[in-house]
């Protein structure tokens, strides 16, 4: 029989998109770490976070800001500023998982245009994703040096979550910049290939 020839299609993944997609699941682990935490801003028994304060055993009175409460976690104060920022999170936290997932399916899909499409929209997703939260680490801890007169301390700390929060802004800025470094690589490609089918020959 005649040689035929068939096309194979190979599809190879860019280890730098592979990256990306790690640095989204970290986002998103680290802002669910920042959102549940009362530790972004610490003083003596004293807690503040996006959603909560806490009050320490043995917190000096009076307490900041004017707060007549007992000890424990309260709800956060209604403040314009705790609430933007609470929401900016939530927001980045909600945009980095439909990106991460965005890559996901991009990694997976063996249709060039497909995966170019869900890695364009990763990027811009996660573009928005990385502004929200970058906004509310500034937004929080100037606005919250406009009240400082009234937090009867003489010494605050910015907490751990605090720095979680811009850990998952790192985080996020680089799968942005990973994603567009490789952006115009090709991933599908197609190799053919000759088979020659070998005749046998039969006897009755």
């Amino acid at each position: 029989m005649a040689p035929t020839a068939t096309i194979e299609t190979i599809s190879i993944v860019r280890p730098l998109k592979v990256i990306a997609l790690v640095c989204g699941i970290i986002t998103a682990f680290l802002m669910v770490l920042a959102l549940s935490s009362s530790d972004w801003l610490l003083a003596q028994g004293w807690r503040q976070g996006l959603f909560a304060h806490c009050i320490g055993d043995g917190a000096p009175k009076p307490l900041p800001f004017q707060i007549n409460a007992e000890v424990g976690c309260h709800t956060a104060r209604d403040e314009p500023y705790i609430m933007a920022s609470a929401a900016l999170c939530i927001i980045c936290l909600f945009l980095d998982a439909f990106a991460t997932l965005m890559t996901g399916l991009g990694l997976s899909s063996n249709d060039p245009a497909v995966k170019t499409r869900y890695y364009r929209i990763a990027v811009w997703v996660m573009t928005v994703a990385l502004i929200a939260i970058l906004i509310a680490l500034i937004l929080y801890p100037v606005f919250f040096a406009q009240e400082l007169e009234l937090g009867n301390r003489t010494l605050w700390e910015f907490g751990w979550a605090y720095g979680v929060g811009w850990g998952a802004a790192i985080f996020l800025f680089g799968a942005v910049v990973l994603l567009l470094c490789d952006q115009e690589e090709e991933e599908i490609y197609y190799k053919e290939r000759t088979i020659i089918h070998a005749e046998n020959d039969s006897r009755a």
